[in-house]
């Protein structure tokens, strides 16, 4: 993995799928730290978004669930160093990183099953950032922030 920890949340829509994907990070060893939603009564995905997005530094990784991803992707991008990209196949993950140096992966829940969560999962966190030319084009996302 390339960073130390990942931070995970989710709204109501995206708790089953979360619990799945904490009891996969447990068995990898892989360090995490659960921010929440605990259990499956109706919430707001924008307040678990900005939460973990608070979070994330250089040495960490952020997954936030929801029903479609949509919302708390949309969510997350508000905030300054965060680049967060929705993903519902490994090779969008594994692009997310390579071209886009994406910190949090955003999944949804109702798109995607389990094996395809962890897959997706597996090349987000090992993949590294390509740089070179690419960094250019990082450097105008965030100077419009």
């Amino acid at each position: 993995m390339l960073r130390e920890k990942i931070f995970i949340a989710s709204d109501h829509a995206g708790f089953a799928l979360k619990q799945e994907i904490l009891k996969f990070l447990n068995n990898k060893n892989i360090i995490f730290e659960d921010l929440g939603a605990f259990d499956d009564n109706r919430c707001d995905y924008p307040d678990y978004a900005h939460l973990l997005s608070s979070r994330i530094n250089e040495n960490s990784f952020g997954i936030l669930i929801c029903g479609s991803g949509i919302g708390m992707s949309i969510a997350a991008n508000r905030h300054k160093n965060i680049r967060c990209a929705l993903c519902n196949e490994a090779l969008s993950a594994k692009l997310s990183r390579e071209h886009n140096d994406a910190n949090v992966l955003a999944l949804g829940a109702r798109l995607i099953g389990a094996d395809m969560a962890f897959e997706i999962i597996l090349n987000f966190i090992n993949t590294s950032f390509s740089g070179g030319r690419h960094c250019v084009r990082i450097s105008k996302i965030e100077e419009n922030l």
